[in-house]
């Protein structure tokens, strides 16, 4: 008797553990980048059009216009941001949120919800637990996406803005972040600055950049050169906060420095050669 129990226990652990594994009809997908400073991450499943018209007016579609869509497969579409961001100009929390989506012929309503638990039972959707939401315009595609496919694209050149991109079938929609960095970036100036004063250079670019107070960033620039009285890239850097500042006569002759050392690296002047020309030609 014990000899069969045990093969009996022997048999179900087996059974347990030997799953056959089969390829998903909609399986896991991603997009992830880093905007400014803060990462942003969509999770989700993939299903494909296989024929079906996804997007419409009435119960012949997939999604009719106008009723909630989990804007995914199976458990749904996760969206999360490591800070506090912006969605379509509307403070959203750093964390992790349910994307759902009410389809529209030329507009769609999209909300980002805190339940995670709720997947695609929208039926019991509560909008009380909403951390946003909001309306953007869909577009048409010419060509056919048989997957659906998240991105985050159209990132913009001060890093502070992106857009999150649903693309399936024939139709595209997109949704705006917009990121705050600058108080941490103020924090890690104030606290690496500290410790290396070679940062002094990257924190005297920043509020170049920025516009900040140029004083300091001239200030903090001397401090770098100070440091490696040979870095030329920083120099020409000094040069532009004294044209930013409006002392032309200093920037030229900055710049004329920095042209010099250029010139003599045994390394290589790394394009600062021609940097240099151009700013003190800017200047006269």
């Amino acid at each position: 008797m014990k000899t069969i129990l045990s093969f009996l226990m022997i048999a179900a652990s087996l059974c347990t553990v030997a799953q056959v594994k089969t390829p998903a009809p909609s399986p896991a997908g991603s997009a992830s980048t880093v905007v400014g400073l803060t990462d942003v991450k969509i999770d989700y499943s993939r299903p494909r059009v296989k024929g079906r018209k996804i997007f419409g007016e009435g119960d012949g579609f997939l999604q009719p216009f106008g009723k909630i869509w989990r804007a995914g497969a199976n458990d749904g579409t996760f969206v999360s941001f490591s800070d506090d961001v912006t969605v379509e100009g509307i403070k959203v929390p750093a964390g992790k949120y349910l994307l759902y989506a009410w389809p529209g012929a030329t507009e769609w309503t999209l909300s980002l919800y805190k339940d995670l638990t709720l997947g695609g039972n929208t039926e019991q959707y509560d909008k009380t637990k909403e951390a946003a939401n909001f309306k953007v315009k869909s577009e048409k595609l010419t060509e056919k996406v048989e997957m659906l496919t998240y991105n985050i694209t159209d990132l913009s050149d001060d890093s502070k803005t992106a857009k999150i991109q649903l693309a399936w079938e024939n139709t595209s929609v997109k949704f705006s972040i917009g990121v705050d960095f600058d108080a941490k970036v103020m924090a890690s100036i104030e606290a690496s600055t500290k410790v290396n004063p070679g940062n002094y250079a990257a924190a005297a670019n920043y509020y170049l950049a920025t516009g900040k107070d140029l004083n300091k960033a001239l200030e903090w620039m001397d401090l770098a050169i100070a440091g490696n009285p040979n870095a030329f890239w920083n120099i020409h850097t000094k040069a532009k906060i004294q044209k930013a500042m409006g002392d032309k006569k200093g920037a030229i002759a900055t710049a004329q420095q920095s042209l010099d050392k250029a010139k003599s690296n045994k390394d290589g002047d790394f394009g600062y050669v021609k940097l240099n020309e151009e700013l003190i030609k800017s200047l006269k």
